[in-house]
């Protein structure tokens, strides 16, 4: 069920989506994608025999709002556009499972209000991000691209970078992003100052990281933050890359699904 809710605080109107029945579990996609991702690579169907599968598009992103002025992007903005879709959907508590830039916002999430979270699942994550990320991620001319020649400008430059066209999926999903938005969402991203290890030290709910072998960086981070964390483990994705850590779905599913239940059963105990 497609649904819509908004911001207290800035009136952003966020979309989501809820379908399944049990546990809730909140998911978040990555950087200039939608909540669509996890409906086209088989997550939605894979959960929702066990939870109640609640999707929403990150703001400036898919169906949510689109603000074109930085601050409008600051974490902690996006932390209270994620409580209010929880509230809205009727979630005190939720399992969490966010992709890139998703798991930031589950690990600021899991700092802000640990209380809300049943456990946190990260895909290609980190609790911190380094300047010049998003074009080391890309290609360095993003901003460029985004100024001048919009979605198909930064599309293309993405696809030059790799040496390869991006899965049809992605691709849609790209050209489908307000590139002002998205300019301006990629700065503050930028701008966002790293989570204190201390801060995920103190994080005792159940933790899965799972990063691809070839995303060094995100795989190191998410063995840092596995170290940090008492409950929390990683999960390696043989020869993924940043972009390709969520599909084929199958193998992360092997390591989630019994994730989730142990979570379960730890909660009920």
């Amino acid at each position: 069920m497609v649904s819509s809710t908004h911001n207290p605080d800035d009136g952003v109107e966020l979309s989501y989506d809820v379908v399944g029945e049990g546990d809730p579990i909140l998911l978040i996609h990555g950087s200039a994608l939608s909540r669509a991702i996890w409906r086209g690579f088989g997550y939605t169907k894979a959960l929702r025999g066990n939870h109640r599968v609640i999707t929403m598009d990150l703001r400036g992103h898919g169906r949510s709002g689109k603000p074109h002025t930085q601050p409008a992007y600051a974490m902690d903005v996006l932390v209270a556009d994620a409580l209010a879709v929880l509230d809205a959907a009727d979630a005190p508590q939720a399992h969490f499972g966010g992709y890139s830039v998703g798991s930031r916002v589950g690990f600021s999430l899991a700092v802000a209000a640990p209380e809300r979270l049943l456990s946190l699942t990260t895909l290609g994550g980190t609790f911190r991000i380094q300047p010049g990320s998003v074009g080391k991620l890309f290609f360095p001319e993003y901003d460029a691209a985004l100024g001048s020649g919009g979605m198909p400008a930064f599309v293309a430059g993405w696809e030059a970078r790799i040496g390869a066209p991006l899965d049809p999926q992605t691709r849609a999903a790209f050209l489908a992003n307000d590139a002002h938005a998205l300019q301006a969402y990629f700065r503050q991203t930028e701008a966002e100052p790293a989570i204190a290890e201390s801060a995920v030290a103190a994080l005792e709910l159940p933790g899965l990281l799972l990063a691809g072998t070839a995303d060094r960086d995100r795989l190191a981070d998410s063995r840092r933050a596995a170290e940090l964390m008492p409950n929390a483990r990683v999960v390696e994705l043989p020869g993924r890359n940043h972009g390709s850590t969520l599909f084929p779905a199958q193998p992360i599913l092997d390591a989630w699904l019994p994730f989730l239940q142990e979570a379960r059963a730890a909660a009920n105990r």
